[in-house]
C-alpha cells in the first residue's frame, strides 16, 4: 500500500486551542504516546516563542524515539535580515531537532499587510532560510501559510512561494488552508495541480472552520498529497485542525493506504482518550470511530439487524479501532434491544426466558418511576443481577446524615456515614464542597478500610434533571453520575423527589458496581 506520512502538530497548533494549556510534562507524555503509536513527525512547538518550549526541547532530547521524528517550528527570517542573523532561526537550531517546519507567506495580501515588505523580499526570505537550514543538515518541511487563499487570489505568487521553498531544498511543500474556509473540492483540485506542477512531495494542512478539515485532508491525499498534518482529536485554533484520528482510520480502512503499522490501529481508541486526558479536555463521545456513540445502537430495528449481521448497521468492526459495540436501553429499543443488552451480562438468556420477562417488567417499572438507563449501564447491570438473584451486597449502609451551612463556600457541607461490612461497623465523617461531595468523600472513607481500591475511584460528571417541573420544589429529579478508577468509566442513575436521595442512590450504585467488577 502507498505510504502516507503523518505529521502531528497537537503540541504546537493544538496548544493554540481554547482551553488547552500543556505543561512540559504533558508534552513529554504526548510525545511518548505518539511515538509508541507510530506517528512519523511530531511537531513539538516553537522554541523561539516561549521558555516552556525551550525547556521541552531540552528535555525531549533525552527520550529515545523509535518511530517519530521530532520537529521544531518557526518562521522564515525577518525582512531585511539574513538567516544566520535571525534570533528565531537561531532558536530553531538550538532545539537540535532533525527536522524543522518553516512557515512562509504564500498570499501577497499577507506579505503586504502583515510582513509589510515586498513580494520579492518574501520569496528571498523563504528560499534563503530553507537553504541555510538544509546546509546545516536539517530536513525542512515548508508550511505554505494561507496557500489556498493566496492561490485563489493570485495563483502566480502562491506558486512562486512554493518554487522558492523548493529551490531552497525543502523536503516537503505543505499546502495550508490556514483560515479553514476553502471548499473541499477546491482543496482537491488545487492540490492535484500542485502535485502535477512541483517536483517536491506535497503535504496538506487543514483547519476546520467550515467543518470540512477531515474530508479536505482525505481528498487532498486522493489528489496526490503524501503527507497529512493534523492534531489528535482536532485540537487547534478557532474550530480546530484536521482530526488525525478519523483521518488515520479513513486512510487505512476506506482508501487502502498505509500510514501506521497494522497493529497500531486498535490503539486509536486509547490514543484519543489519553491525549484528551492529558489536555484535561472532556472527550467528545460522538467522535467518529473512537467515540462511545460511534457504535452505539438504540433503535429496535437497528439492534435486531446488528444481532443478525453487524454489517447491517455498522460500516466497520469496532474492534478494528479498539472500540466496542453498545446497545442502548430506551422506549424505542424493544425486546430485541433488551435481549442484546442482556447477552452481554448473561449469555444464556433468550427472548422467551422467564427471567427476561421479569427483567423487562422491572425495567418498565423503573422507567415509570423516572429512571432512564441509557447512559447508566452500570445501574442497569446491577438491576439485572438483582433480578437474577445473583446480587450479593458487599456492604450495607446503617445510617447517614448530611449538614449544609451558610454562607456557602469551601467545605460548606458535612456528611456522617455508618457502614457495615462483614459484621464490622465503621463510622466516618467528611467535609465537602457541597452535600453530594461530602457524601461521596465520607462513604468512600468509610469503605476504603475494607476495600482499598475505592481510593482510586472518583466522580467525573454529575447531572440533574427535573422530571415533572409542575411539581415545583417537590418535583421528582433524576441524577446521573459518571465514575472512574483511572482505567474504566461507568455511569449510574438515581431518582427521587429528594435530590440528595437521588444522588445517594446513584452514588451507592457506582460503588457497588466498582466492587462487582473486581469480584468478577
Amino acid at each position: 500500500m502507498q505510504k502516507i506520512h503523518l505529521f502531528d502538530t497537537t503540541l504546537r497548533d493544538g496548544a493554540q486551542s481554547e482551553g488547552v494549556s500543556f505543561t512540559v510534562e504533558d508534552k513529554l507524555r504526548i510525545v511518548r504516546l505518539l511515538d509508541e503509536f507510530g506517528i512519523d513527525y511530531v511537531e513539538g512547538g516553537n522554541p523561539g516563542s516561549n521558555p516552556k518550549d525551550v525547556e521541552f526541547f531540552r528535555r525531549v532530547s533525552e527520550i529515545p524515539l523509535r518511530n517519530s521524528k521530532l520537529v521544531a517550528f518557526g518562521s522564515t527570517c525577518r525582512p531585511g535580515m539574513e538567516p544566520d542573523e535571525d534570533p528565531g532561526v537561531a532558536a530553531l537550531l538550538r532545539a537540535n531537532t532533525p527536522c524543522c517546519a518553516i512557515f512562509g507567506k504564500c498570499w501577497d495580501f499577507h506579505v503586504a499587510t502583515i510582513l509589510r515588505t515586498s513580494p520579492e523580499e518574501n520569496l528571498r526570505m523563504i528560499e534563503k532560510t530553507i537553504r541555510y537550514l538544509v546546509r546545516l543538515g536539517k530536513e525542512v518541511v515548508f508550511d505554505g501559510e494561507h496557500f489556498f487563499d493566496g492561490y485563489q487570489n493570485n495563483p502566480e505568487y502562491a506558486l512562486a512561494a512554493l518554487r522558492a521553498a523548493e529551490a531552497g531544498g525543502a523536503s516537503w511543500l505543505v499546502l495550508c488552508d490556514t483560515n479553514g474556509g476553502t471548499f473541499l473540492t477546491d482543496i482537491e483540485k488545487i492540490t492535484r495541480k500542485m502535485v502535477e506542477t512541483m517536483k517536491t512531495p506535497i503535504g496538506i494542512h487543514c483547519h476546520n472552520d467550515c467543518g470540512m478539515a477531515i474530508g479536505s485532508s482525505l481528498l487532498a491525499v486522493r489528489a496526490g498529497a503524501a503527507m497529512v498534518q493534523g492534531t489528535i482529536n482536532g485540537f487547534g485554533e478557532r474550530c480546530g485542525n484536521a482530526d488525525l484520528i478519523p483521518i488515520i482510520a479513513g486512510l487505512h480502512f476506506k482508501m487502502g493506504l498505509s500510514c501506521v503499522a497494522q497493529e497500531s490501529l486498535p490503539q486509536l481508541y486509547h490514543l484519543a482518550r489519553e491525549v484528551s486526558n492529558v489536555a484535561n479536555i472532556t472527550f467528545n463521545e460522538r467522535s467518529p470511530y473512537v467515540g462511545n456513540s460511534a457504535f452505539a445502537h438504540k433503535g429496535g430495528m437497528h439492534m435486531d439487524g446488528i444481532l443478525k449481521n453487524p454489517a447491517t448497521f455498522e460500516h466497520l468492526n469496532p474492534d478494528a479501532v479498539g472500540n466496542s459495540r453498545r446497545f442502548l436501553l430506551s422506549e424505542v429499543g424493544g425486546r430485541s434491544g433488551l435481549v442484546a443488552k442482556l447477552h452481554q451480562i448473561e449469555p444464556r438468556l433468550r427472548k422467551d426466558s422467564p427471567e427476561t420477562q421479569q427483567i423487562m417488567d422491572a425495567l418498565k417499572q423503573k422507567e415509570f418511576e423516572g429512571y432512564q438507563f441509557e447512559g447508566a449501564e452500570a445501574s442497569f447491570e446491577l438491576m439485572v443481577i438483582k433480578c437474577l438473584g445473583r446480587y450479593k451486597p458487599a456492604f450495607s449502609i446503617l445510617d447517614f446524615t448530611v449538614f449544609c451551612e451558610r454562607p456557602e463556600g469551601e467545605n460548606s457541607a458535612k456528611a456522617v456515614i455508618k457502614v457495615m461490612v462483614g459484621g464490622k461497623e465503621r463510622l466516618s465523617a467528611a467535609e465537602g464542597d457541597g452535600p453530594v461531595n461530602a457524601m461521596d468523600l465520607a462513604v468512600r472513607d468509610a469503605l476504603s478500610v475494607f476495600f482499598p481500591s475505592l481510593q482510586a475511584m472518583h466522580l467525573t460528571d454529575y447531572k440533574v434533571r427535573v422530571l415533572n417541573s409542575e411539581g415545583a420544589t417537590a418535583a421528582r429529579v433524576r441524577v446521573q453520575i459518571a465514575s472512574t478508577d483511572g482505567k474504566r468509566t461507568w455511569r449510574t442513575v438515581g431518582v427521587s423527589t429528594n435530590i440528595l436521595e437521588a444522588s445517594w442512590i446513584a452514588l451507592i450504585d457506582s460503588l457497588e458496581y466498582k466492587l462487582m467488577l473486581e469480584n468478577k
